[in-house]
Formats: C-alpha cells, structure tokens, sequence
C-alpha cells in the first residue's frame, strides 16, 4: 500500500484493476482502522432483488477532514450513506461510525452522527426556524441557531411552510438540521444540489469549518469542481465497489480528477 502523505499512515487502495497508467494508486485489499478513523467501512455488500448495489465497498472517513465520494448513479453511494447511518443494514462485511455497528445502534451513538439525505426527510408542515429552534433542543452544545440560518439565508424563507419551499431552500434546511447538533460526523448527501453558486459557495465555507472543528465530514457529489476544493481525502465508487481512494494528489495525480474518473468507472463498467 502507498503512505498517505499527509498523516504518514497507510492509505486506501482497491484491489480492483484499473486503466494500467493508473493502476499504481487504485489498488487496496484492506483497511486497517487508526485512532482517526471515525467511518471505517470493509468488504460491505448489499443486494436489492438479486441486483447488487455494493460487492465489497471498502473506505474510511477520518475525523476532522471532509471525505468526498464520488460516483455515477446507482453507483452505491447513498446506499454506502444510508447503512453507515443505521438505515440501511449490509449484508456482509464491517461497519463501524465511531467505534461502533450504526445497525441498530442506541440514541447516544446517534446523537453524535448527523445526516442529510438526497430526500430530506423534514416535516413538511412546519416552518423552517421552529424546525431547527426544536432539533437544537436535542442536543448538549448546539450550534447557534440563528447564526447558522442567517449563513444559509435561511431567514430569508423562515415564515415559508417546508412544504413550500423550492428544492434549493429546502437543501438549505437539511444541511442546517444535519448540522445543528454539532454532530462528531456529519454524512452529507449532495449538499449543493440545486442550490445557486452564493449559496454553494457558503455551504463550501461551512462544509470546511465544520471538517476543521473536527468532526469527520462526509460529501457525496458528482461535482469535480466541489471535489477539488472541499476534499481532504477522495473516494471514487463504482459498480458498487471503491475504484480510488486517497487525497486528492493521490488520486488525481499529473491527470487530473476529472480525467482519472472517467477512466476509472469507465473501466469498473465492463
């Protein structure tokens, strides 16, 4: 396996080949848990129908760094999302949020995780402000409630039923309520999805003071731009597999993200 140059530890590969001028740096058997690890996910299947979503997905997410996982669709990567949350439960392999299985998991094990799903999954009767003043409630040490709605100009729509929002504002109040319990990891799922390029650019801006207050920031995106200027580490999924995974550099390389994507799950395919 190849060092990880930014921490000296040792760093995902998959053992799935790839395109030859790649196959230096896309080649792992294992992952080997360290003490900052707080996603570590080995082998994992999952099968819907005889279809298989994951054959063996292996990556990790480290606390403090934002992890972006990229992939086609029906790649696996909200599937990936949904079993580290605990929604979803594999049918093979090791997952571990934390130090602990998320199937299943107790309420203090979830209440350090927060979640943003592609669906949202909010109340559709309420109002914005009263829904994040109620989740805050929840938690020991929340954010600040109206400092984080007024970044996400949340207040601009703060009178707005959720159910009349755009899709663009109502990305805006999952990422707060994902967020609001200043959660130890934090699994985001297209987070910029609709939204305009002042709002993508702060949700950029907190999506990294959030990686650097420490908690372990998980991006999916299909983004190569938003890649490149949020990722600490690099995951690429494909055909239910991890295809790459390392910092941006390392994956990357002289070829450039977008190009060594494209070779990559263009490959996974066939």
């Amino acid at each position: 396996m190849v060092a990880d140059r930014k921490r000296g530890r040792p760093n995902l590969r998959t053992d799935l080949p790839g395109p030859a001028h790649l196959s230096s740096r896309t080649r792992v058997s294992r992952v080997e848990a360290a003490p900052s690890d707080a996603l570590v996910m080995h082998e994992v299947t999952r099968s819907f129908g005889g279809v298989d979503a994951l054959r063996g997905l292996t990556w990790r997410a480290r606390a403090g760094e934002v992890t972006c996982v990229l992939g086609p669709n029906g790649a696996g990567k909200t599937t990936s999302v949904e079993i580290a949350t605990g929604l979803q439960r594999p049918d093979g392999g090791t997952v571990r949020v934390l130090g602990s299985d998320p199937w299943g998991a107790d309420a203090e094990h979830r209440a350090r995780v927060g979640v943003m799903l592609q669906d949202g999954g909010l109340p559709q009767s309420v109002r914005p402000m009263a829904l994040l003043r109620h989740l805050a409630r929840f938690w020991a040490r929340p954010a600040d409630v109206d400092a984080l709605a007024a970044r996400l100009g949340i207040d601009d729509f703060a009178g707005t039923t959720i159910r009349r929002l755009s899709g663009g504002q109502r990305q805006r109040v999952a990422l707060a309520a994902a967020l609001v319990g200043r959660p130890e990891v934090a699994f985001l799922d297209e987070p910029t999805a609709g939204l305009d390029p002042h709002s993508r650019r702060e949700v950029h801006a907190i999506v990294r003071e959030t990686a650097a207050a420490g908690t372990a920031t998980v991006v999916t995106t299909h983004s190569f731009d938003e890649a490149e200027r949020l990722a600490d580490h690099v995951v690429v999924i494909a055909a239910g597999r991890a295809v790459a995974s390392g910092t941006l550099a390392e994956v990357a390389g002289d070829d450039g993200l977008e190009s060594v994507y494209f070779a990559l799950t263009e490959e996974a395919r066939r």
